[in-house]
Formats: structure tokens, C-alpha cells, sequence
């Protein structure tokens, strides 16, 4: 997904104008999504009602009376996440046959999925924490990713993005990969997948909405445009895909996600702030395509890019305890307790990092392409 990691280094494509060095670029894109899963992690935190209400003791507009306002537009970051996703899923596509790039696919998303699968439906059956748990069989369900078309409860409250991923790599994979990438065929993906979402939102049949994700195309179509502009920044086509996706992008956005202004509403999103982020997500992958943040290559970004998949997965569900014990149960203020919560989830992330990912996503890798 979009918060998935790719070696940059070993594609030549990135060191094609203005000798830059490429790892400067991974690492730019790596604090980008790094502040994507911010954005996400404050949005459940404090952007909204719900469970994360009982976590505090009371909602969220209390706790941060002024914040939560900006808080409720941290969700645009999962709108951030795709527009990176299809730019790397087209980095890591382009030349690779189809078996390595699912070995590739499989290998970056599983390990951890799995491993947050399993941590969260033991520590919600904790009798302490009170939160209310899957079955047995739903969470055994989650294992596969296709929870959300089998009718399961969800164990992670993120994998929705996860099951927009996969459909976009099923795509991607069958349209592009399998024939063999080229500029001609990316174009025409980006231009049928653009135009089918349009005529599957206007039929209203469910099962176009499934395999079109019409709320969802533009932004991954965005992020494939952009690759294009990576490749050769005076292509024509590919700066139509971009200017269109935002276009298109930001009208679901806003659809999806204004409402009109209420005393009882929790937060009321303006048109221009929902506009202005998807206009900035588009922007900073933009310049990163472009080459622009040669300045932001931190090494530190690196260790961040490795953390965002991990935390992202596992801070919702595994944060409220963790909200509930520090604000509830200790009495620490609510501005401290959602630092050290989203400091100790990062810290987590990089244990699931370490001990999961790094030891056995090459060997599933492994294994899938020698089967």
C-alpha cells in the first residue's frame, strides 16, 4: 500500500536527470508517509467520537477543545497514502514479471498484517482492557484480508485501506504488470480506470463500485501519473492523469467527507480545508516526483519509512487501552497522553519492524518465487 517500502536504489529510472542521488528521494517520500500516519493516528485520536470516546472517559471535543477541529482532517491522510501508493506501486512494477511482483507485494504487506492480526485479538480478549473483541472465527477470517467482502467483523479498523490496496494491486498487476509495463499501456490504464470509476459512480451497481472503487481511482491513478512525470517531467499525458485525478479527487473528497455545518456535529470540515489538504498531498508527492526536497535526507527518515506500515496497522485498536490507562486510570493530561501514546505505538512498530518483518518478509519473498 501506500505505506509500503521500496529500494529505490536498485532502480536506475531515479537517477535519470539532475544527478541527484535517489536515496534523498526515498527518504523524503519516507517522512511523507510518515506524516500520512500521523495524520491518521491523530484523526482516531482526537478527530472523532466513537470507542476512542471511551478510551478518554468523555469525547474527544473535550479533551481538546481546539485541536479536534484539525484533528477530524487527519483522515485525508489515507487519501495521502494512496496518491504514494500508486507512484510506488509503479516504481516497483515497472520491468518485474508478475511472480516477482507478487512475491514482492505479499511479502511487504503479510508478515506484519499477520503478526497485528494476531496482537490485537489477544490483547483485546484481556478481560482489563474491555474492549470489545471479534470471534474466534471472524479474526481467524482477518488472516486472509478479505474480511471486508466476506461480511467479517474487522480485528484492525485500518484494513479497509488494506482491501482498497489489494484491488488496486489486482489491477494494476493484471492490466500493466502481466502484459509488461511500458508508457503506452500505463496511459491507457490510467485513462480506462479514470473513465470506468466515472460511469461505475453514475450506474450505482455494487459490484462496479467494488472492482472500480470510484471514491477511490483518482487518487491511486494520481500516483501512477505522477511516476510518469517522474520518468520524464515534460510528458504531456502524464501531467493530464495528475491535473485530472486531483480534479476528480478532491470532489470525492469533499463529497465524501463534508457535511453541513452543526452545533451537534463533532467537527465541521470546511470545503476549502478538505480541498487544501488533498491539494497538498498531491503537491509534496509532486515535488518528490519532481526532485524538489533534495534538502530533506535526513537519515533518521529512513528509520521512520520502516515504522509507518507497522504503527499503522496496530495504533488504532492497540491505542485506546493504552489512551484509557494514561488519561482514565492515571489522571495524565490529555496533550501528554496522546504523545506518549503515539510514542509508545512507534516504539511497538518497531519491534513488530524488527523481530517480523525484517527476519521473515525475505523469506516469504523467497519462497514465492521459488514456488
Amino acid at each position: 500500500m501506500v505505506l509500503e517500502r521500496e529500494s529505490f536504489a536498485r532502480q536506475p529510472s531515479l537517477l535519470h536527470d539532475s544527478g541527484q542521488s535517489c536515496r534523498g528521494r526515498l527518504r523524503a517520500l519516507d517522512g511523507l508517509r510518515l506524516i500520512a500516519a500521523l495524520m491518521v493516528a491523530v484523526y482516531h485520536f482526537g478527530g472523532r467520537d466513537g470507542e476512542v470516546s471511551r478510551a478518554w472517559g468523555s469525547s474527544a471535543r473535550e479533551q481538546f477543545p481546539t485541536l479536534h477541529t484539525y484533528f477530524a482532517y487527519g483522515c485525508l491522510g489515507v487519501q495521502v497514502f494512496f496518491v504514494i501508493s500508486g507512484f510506488v506501486i509503479s516504481l516497483s512494477g515497472w520491468g518485474r514479471p508478475l511472480k516477482s511482483f507478487f512475491a514482492s507485494r505479499a511479502s511487504r504487506l503479510l508478515p506484519a498484517y499477520w503478526a497485528a492480526v494476531l496482537l490485537v485479538t489477544a490483547v483485546f480478549a484481556l478481560p482489563v482492557v474491555a474492549f470489545e473483541t471479534v470471534s474466534p472465527s471472524d479474526a481467524l477470517v482477518n488472516l486472509t484480508m478479505l474480511q471486508q467482502p466476506l461480511g467479517a467483523d474487522r480485528v484492525l479498523g485500518v484494513c479497509w485501506t488494506l482491501w482498497a490496496e489489494v484491488r488496486f494491486y489486482a489491477l494494476f498487476a493484471l492490466l500493466v504488470v502481466a502484459p509488461g509495463a511500458t508508457r503506452r499501456r500505463v496511459i491507457l490504464f490510467c485513462a480506462g480506470w479514470t473513465l470506468a470509476a466515472a460511469v461505475a459512480r453514475g450506474a450505482h451497481e455494487p459490484l462496479l463500485d467494488i472492482v472500480l472503487m470510484p471514491e477511490h481511482a483518482p487518487f491511486f491513478v494520481g500516483g501512477v501519473g505522477l511516476y510518469l512525470v517522474h520518468r520524464d517531467r515534460r510528458d504531456v499525458y502524464a501531467w493530464a492523469i495528475v491535473a485530472g485525478s486531483w480534479l476528480i479527487g478532491q470532489h470525492h473528497a469533499v463529497a465524501g467527507l463534508w457535511r453541513a455545518p452543526s452545533a451537534d456535529a463533532f467537527a465541521n470540515r470546511s470545503v476549502f480545508g478538505i480541498m487544501l489538504v488533498v491539494t497538498l498531498g498531491f503537491a509534496a508527492v509532486t515535488a518528490i516526483a519532481l526532485g524538489r526536497p533534495g534538502w530533506a535526507n535526513w537519515p533518521w527518515l529512513t528509520a521512520a519509512g520502516a515504522l509507518t506500515y507497522p504503527f499503522y496497522l496496530v495504533h488504532e485498536h492497540l491505542g485506546w487501552p493504552v489512551v484509557r490507562l494514561l488519561h482514565a486510570t492515571l489522571g495524565v493530561p490529555a496533550d501528554v497522553t496522546l504523545a506518549l501514546t503515539v510514542l509508545s505505538l512507534l516504539g511497538l512498530a518497531w519491534l513488530l519492524h524488527r523481530f517480523v518483518e525484517v527476519p521473515f518478509g525475505p523469506r516469504l519473498k523467497r519462497a514465492l518465487e521459488s514456488a
